[in-house]
């Protein structure tokens, strides 16, 4: 139990040093996936199964998932399907995928030990965690909610397109219509 709790520790310590070195986003989500993958580890061989699915599904899962919606907002412009043929390039994905490959065989590992002496786990019950995720700590399950929502918010006015029209009637359509009838205004009053 100890080897697989410095393992995955190392693990995690590392994938999170490559997700705050790593250049391109999608790169730093590949080992932010294998970071959660291994508190997930840590969680289990410490006794909490039920942290560490929670921490697989909503972390590694739906997170994810939303961190890879923004910055597919973010990336737009031409640029972005050269740097897609590059980042799909077999040599990015080599490094998560072996620190996924140890972390498999560490969970492998983990449950094929038949004795459960080291870990020593108490039945928690999802109603227990439900009332107290919801009656003590609601205002910062709420924050957190809201800080998701802003992300998300801010994600996608910064990705929308910059047009600088102020009014529909405005556009440079409209405007080209109006100049037009203003010059013919012009030549008939001058006429």
């Amino acid at each position: 139990m100890p080897l697989l709790f410095y393992t995955s520790s190392v693990i995690a310590i590392l994938a999170t040093i490559m997700v705050i070195t790593r250049y391109h986003p999608i790169h730093a989500l590949l080992y932010l996936v294998v970071s959660f993958l291994a508190v997930a580890m840590i969680f289990l061989s410490l006794g909490a199964p039920f942290v560490a699915v929670l921490e697989v599904i909503l972390y590694a899962g739906a997170i994810i998932v939303l961190l890879i919606f923004v910055v597919m907002m973010l990336n737009l412009g031409t640029d972005t399907a050269t740097q897609e043929k590059q980042w799909l390039q077999p040599k990015v994905w080599i490094g998560p995928s072996l620190l996924a490959l140890v972390l498999l065989s560490e969970m492998v590992i983990l449950l094929m030990q038949g004795d459960n002496a080291d870990m020593q786990v108490t039945p928690v019950e999802i109603k227990q965690v439900s009332i107290s995720l919801y009656k003590e700590y609601i205002i910062a399950l709420e924050l957190a909610g809201f800080l998701l929502m802003a992300g998300i918010v801010g994600a996608a006015h910064i990705g929308k397109h910059k047009k600088k029209h102020l009014h529909r009637f405005l556009q440079e359509e409209n405007l080209d219509a109006e100049n037009k009838k203003m010059k013919q205004v012009e030549e008939t009053v001058n006429n």
